[in-house]
């Protein structure tokens, strides 16, 4: 009895090593996946290093959802460029069907080439093998990643705005990895491509999508993180007037507008500050620059009449923040 509580022990304690050694390598293979973001001036939080991280690892579609200028899309070109591969993007439209995500054949070239055969040897089943072979094949973004050399990062973007036929058929897609062409056969993925889905929840995607990905939201980032991403983008811009441009952006954002700005914006406004030489938010440059940031005429002449309170505010929150 005693032996056989002493090996009980012993094994729970190499239990607890063991877990401990996995523990270790997980949080340092997360902490690659920060690094690797990092390197690409890309301000990521816990979640999408999370995301990242197990998408990469289970090699399982991740679904992002938010609304647009978040940086969704960024995920993927920056998991590209880290992971060292090609990037292919498949954007959604209302009307996207199987033959443009997937393959077209090119008629003129296949035109071209029995115009030159004609008056040849050759029966019509051989011309017909050639004209319906790979090199006659316009490859669109799908089967580029089911044949690609090494496994790509696939960007199916704003899925939400194709319809929901589409949506079932990429489901077939994402379950197999493998498509059928009549005049050629079946083709199979030998590697599975990385897959970001993007969506801008202008309609909802199906449960059978969002059960066969990782899910991640994304927000409009908070303050500290809005102003990690404007210096990490924007490295010129004055650190005044970046936390001045955080802060009214994080106003703004409260605010009852037809199209809230995203950090596309925020981005866009603080590059445009820098050129202009600007180093802090000066009301008029600030409202000579608003196009640049509400992409709507409500908006504009909205925020144009709140302009003062909203600086006012500005300044005052910007007393309460810590000094660097």
């Amino acid at each position: 009895m005693h032996e056989a509580r002493v090996g009980c022990t012993r094994r729970l304690r190499a239990a607890k090593r063991n877990l401990k050694s996995v523990t270790r390598m997980y949080k340092k293979d997360i902490e690659k996946i920060r690094q690797m973001l990092e390197e690409q001036n890309y301000v990521a939080d816990s979640a999408v290093v999370m995301s990242v991280y197990l998408a990469k690892t289970l090699q399982k579609p991740l679904l992002v959802e938010g609304p647009a200028g978040v940086g969704k899309t960024e995920i993927a070109k920056v998991m590209a460029k880290a992971l060292d591969t090609d990037l292919i993007r498949l954007q959604c439209y209302e009307g996207l069907d199987a033959n443009m995500a997937l393959y077209e054949w090119n008629y003129q070239r296949q035109l071209l080439h029995i115009k030159l055969e004609e008056g040849g040897k050759k029966s019509l089943a051989e011309r017909e093998s050639t004209i319906f072979s790979e090199d006659f094949l316009l490859k669109r973004p799908l089967l580029q990643a089911i044949t690609h050399h090494k496994p790509p990062v696939l960007l199916i973007d704003e899925l939400d705005r194709s319809d929901e036929e589409f949506e079932s058929f990429l489901l077939e897609i994402l379950s197999e990895w493998q498509i059928t062409i009549p005049e050629i056969g079946s083709i199979k993925a030998k590697e599975k491509p990385y897959v970001i889905l993007t969506s801008n929840r202008t309609r909802e995607l199906s449960d059978a999508i969002r059960r066969r990905c990782f899910y991640l939201w994304m927000d409009y980032p908070e303050y500290e993180k809005e102003l990690a991403i404007v210096r990490s983008k924007v490295p010129g811009c004055d650190i005044r007037l970046a936390k001045q441009i955080c802060v009214f952006m994080e106003l703004i954002r409260k605010q009852k507008l037809e199209k809230i700005p995203g950090v596309a914006e925020t981005l866009d406004w603080a590059r445009s500050l820098v050129t202009l030489h600007q180093d802090h938010l000066d009301p008029e440059m600030v409202e000579a620059t608003l196009g640049i940031v509400f992409k709507d005429r409500l908006d504009v002449e909205h925020v144009k009449g709140a302009l003062s309170d909203l600086l006012e505010k500005v300044g005052v929150k910007i007393k309460e923040l810590p000094l660097e």
